[in-house]
């Protein structure tokens, strides 16, 4: 049996809920944290607030800085003698040409603190310059507990991030397509500008890429102080987590056993619209009103915890011109969480409406004189 609805312009509706509770997992990390990259819920936590080095995992933010200005012009850098730097290096020699876009391959691939200097002296006049524009983009994006002083994440006591910063820093960053595939690469192979005839192929420190079947990405990184820090992404049945250690000495471990508790508090709702009928109303037709319907199943995984939280929006126009052909989208129902879509479905015309022909001139006259 169909269900009309007359037009409505929004409604909620609320699932039945999963009754689960969401705990810590434990780790050997000194704070974790595993997040729903696009709702932000916070599925397992511990320390998650607390100011810590992240070592190399910097390099998420120089990265992400250096390929959003390669889609601007992608620059060819000269390396430079003050860009030399100490530790993990793609090996730049001073002279060496490359892409601004290929230092993002060297960090990506194979941490180069080298290539995180010479980023931040391609785009600013100082390392201290780069620092502020770190710090405002993070700042933009919601960092509250984060002050970023090095490109590369060498130490020094003035920075310092949070488990939860840098799980909102990946969101940010994977949300940039250049990013996202890079950081899901096995390797690069970054081609100089000069010397012409140099080629050199970088692989990716980030184990968990062949360890975890679901990973999708991530960065690592390593000091004495810091200790072992990664921050990963994985995506299994359309929904996509992000899980960050710091301080952490078995985060390979570590990260899986995040993510696969965090997958198992997900479960598939269907989204059955099929057969609702919404009446809208026409202008311009010989009818008041035509039938749109949805044509569509839908599906999408969400924490069991929070389907009480899921808003269904309906958005229909409050009138449309005819003509009106069958299939045409006039509408949408929209699924949010936290003010997030989750998806959408169409809204379509389920038949064809004509315009109201125009009489002609004697058409006209004659509609007067009968009106007479």
């Amino acid at each position: 049996m169909k269900k009309t609805a007359a037009f409505i312009l929004c409604f909620v509706v609320v699932f039945t809920a999963f009754s689960i509770n969401v705990r810590a997992i434990g780790t050997s990390a000194s704070a974790h944290v595993l997040i729903d990259a696009d709702t932000g819920v916070v599925l397992s936590a511990n320390n998650e607030n607390t100011k810590m080095k992240m070592a190399s995992t910097t390099k998420i933010m120089t990265t992400l800085l250096a390929l959003e200005e390669a889609e601007k012009k992608d620059r060819v850098v000269t390396f430079a003698e003050d860009m030399v730097a100490e530790g993990s290096s793609m090996y730049l020699a001073v002279g060496d040409k490359v892409k601004l876009s290929d230092l993002a391959k060297g960090m990506m691939m194979a941490s180069g603190n080298d290539a995180a200097n010479a980023v931040a002296l391609t785009l600013c006049e100082s390392f201290e310059d780069f620092a502020k524009l770190m710090n405002f983009r993070a700042q933009a994006i919601g960092m509250k507990n984060t002050n970023f002083v090095t490109p590369s994440g060498l130490d020094d006591e003035n920075h310092y991030s949070t488990a939860f910063d840098m799980a909102l820093l990946m969101a940010e960053a994977i949300k940039n397509e250049s990013f996202k595939k890079l950081s899901s690469s096995s390797e690069q192979t970054v081609k100089f500008v000069y010397p012409k005839d140099k080629t050199t192929t970088y692989a990716n420190h980030n184990r968990l890429l062949k360890l975890y079947e679901y990973c999708t990405g991530g960065k690592t990184g390593f000091t004495e102080a810091a200790g072992r820090c990664l921050v990963s992404s994985a995506q299994k049945d359309g929904v996509s987590l992000i899980a960050v250690t710091l301080d952490a000495s078995d985060d390979w471990n570590d990260h899986k056993a995040l993510y696969e508790y965090g997958f198992s508090l997900y479960t598939k709702i269907t989204l059955n619209e099929e057969d609702t009928d919404f009446k809208v109303k026409l202008s311009g037709a010989n009818e008041d009103f035509f039938i749109a319907e949805v044509f569509q199943e839908a599906s999408l995984s969400v924490p069991a915890k929070r389907i009480n939280d899921i808003k269904k929006t309906v958005y229909l126009p409050a009138f449309v011109f005819a003509p009106v052909k069958k299939g045409d989208v006039v509408g949408k129902i929209t699924y949010t969480l936290d003010g997030r879509e989750l998806t959408e479905i169409q809204i379509k015309a389920s038949q064809t409406v004509d315009k109201k022909p125009q009489p002609n001139f004697f058409g006209w006259l004659l509609s007067i004189f009968k009106k007479d």
